[in-house]
């Protein structure tokens, strides 16, 4: 019988062979250019825990289409405007797909997902309802009322903070306004209220679900360490997913027993259609969807939201002539004697500038949700194999010089007078992603950002805690499956007198 150490010797043997076969096959497979790295392990040591700048760095050496081997994974990284767009638009069918990751199998939840799930039948299914059933203009423009009243208790919220002499943690309010309004537009109901412990406790989950989806993850390197998920990532992701469908269960339940007991009409929401169409014969949209799209749109809608209307204040707070430019806007469009209304929006051309810039130097996915070849396809003269992974780096792509003057400065000037916007046909700013995978809930997003944004600088005089100057304001970057501030911005309001 063989010996642990003849056993492990064995194993090693094994996986050089493997290494030494797909090394050949990468190099003669016409591949983008890349680092070499290291036997078995490729270039895993080659990229931090910063994977967006990390890549950046890279592609300056290696060019704008660039092959990494991560393990026994090949991925090819999409650094500039021009191969963006042959990517997602000249080859979006091609590269339609997603590529699989372990920490989102519990529960199989990309199985039956809309953002991780693969491009078919059922995947465009249930794009077809986010698009007819939530998302459609007139549908939320009956929801306005809804989005402003939740503004308002966020103001109220803040000018209770300022009674008490306290500093308020902007990211958690502006997450817990996201939340409400979609969990409104979804089940007719709140889902937490300001300040309160679960406030906390779904910030924490969703930070610590988004890092485990966006971290590197050797499970996913090196397909057979998947059953002993040596990080651990998958547990993690495990653990979030199951309260998040257990909270999601309760509010099913009690939907599913109010009909049932009682004579009341539907609502007519959201969950309803969900319901209902579950239910049809023969739909794509099964019963197993319900859950994971509800989830999404969750994490989607608020996750993304907070974290840009966080950045935006930060970025104010670092320039305050930006910030009082913006104020003297508001005051003009405004007024001193009303409120922020989501139909102001289209008058404060410097309010649109303040939240494209800020989505330009901060994209809420940083490298995207990772796509996948479907099929073996040329892009820039290369061949990319079907199966590859493809990652689109619209942070970096939003930082060049080669698109943009003085790329790291916050200028949201840079906007005005200008066509370019994030609807996936300006290829130099897609923080949003672009084609047939771009991230469907963007009308929403911005009507919540836009407006929350508008009414925190409208209603009050912001500044930063005593002590701390803007060259103090901590901008580190915590890279996840979603691009949040390292640490959450504490600031100072004070009512404007009207």
């Amino acid at each position: 019988m063989a010996n642990p150490l003849e056993l492990f010797l064995w194993f090693v043997t094994f996986l050089a062979c493997v290494y030494s076969f797909r090394l050949f096959s990468v190099k003669s497979s016409k591949l983008p250019p890349g680092p070499v790295g290291l036997p078995i392990l490729g270039s895993l040591f080659q990229i931090g825990t910063k994977l967006n700048e990390s890549l950046a760095e890279l592609a300056k050496v290696y060019g704008p289409l660039m092959t990494l081997r991560l393990g026994f994974k090949t991925t090819v990284v999409v650094s500039s405007a021009e191969m963006a767009a042959e990517v997602l638009q000249k080859h979006d069918q091609a590269f339609a797909g997603r590529s699989v990751m372990d920490a989102a199998s519990p529960f199989d939840h990309s199985k039956w997902a809309l953002g991780l799930g693969q491009n078919g039948p059922r995947w465009r299914e249930m794009r077809r309802i986010c698009n007819s059933e939530l998302l459609t203009p007139r549908r939320l423009d009956s929801l306005r009322g809804l989005r402003e009243q939740k503004v308002q208790e966020l103001l109220r919220h803040v000018r209770e903070a300022c009674q008490g002499g306290q500093a308020v943690n902007v990211g958690e309010c502006s997450m817990t306004t996201a939340l409400n309004s979609i969990s409104n537009t979804l089940f007719s109901q709140d889902t937490m209220g300001l300040g309160s412990d679960s406030v906390t406790e779904f910030r924490a989950l969703s930070l610590d679900l988004a890092i485990a989806l966006g971290s590197p993850n050797i499970s996913d390197f090196f397909p057979l360490l998947k059953y002993i998920d040596p990080q651990g990532i998958r547990r993690r992701a495990e653990v979030c997913i199951k309260r998040f469908y257990e909270l999601l269960d309760e509010i099913i339940e009690k939907r599913n027993t109010l009909y049932s007991t009682s004579k009341v009409g539907k609502k007519g929401d959201f969950l309803d259609v969900l319901l209902e169409l579950s239910t049809k014969p023969g739909s794509e949209f099964k019963k197993e969807c319900v859950k994971p799209l509800l989830l999404e749109m969750f994490l989607a809608a608020t996750d993304t939201s907070s974290s840009t209307i966080e950045w935006a204040m930060a970025e104010l707070l670092l320039n305050p002539k930006k910030m009082e430019i913006l104020r003297l806007e508001l005051k003009q469009i405004i007024g001193e004697d009303r409120v922020v209304q989501e139909t102001d929006i289209q008058q404060l051309p410097y309010l649109q500038a303040v939240v494209k810039e800020t989505l330009r130097l901060h994209p809420p996915i940083p490298l995207l949700v990772p796509h996948r070849a479907d099929a073996t396809t040329k892009v820039g003269g290369f061949t990319i194999p079907k199966h590859t992974e493809v990652l689109v780096n619209a942070w970096a792509i939003g930082r060049d010089s080669a698109y943009w003057e003085n790329p790291t400065a916050f200028l949201p000037e840079r906007f005005l007078e200008s066509d370019v916007n994030f609807k996936g046909k300006d290829f130099h700013f897609i923080p949003f992603g672009s084609g047939r995978r771009m991230c469907p809930g963007i009308p929403l997003a911005v009507r919540t950002v836009y407006l929350a944004l508008a009414a925190l600088i409208h209603s009050f005089e912001w500044k930063l805690p005593e002590g701390m100057s803007p060259e103090k304001l901590d901008v580190e970057e915590y890279f996840g499956l979603t691009m949040r501030k390292a640490v959450p911005l504490l600031a100072v309001a004070t009512p404007i007198a009207t």
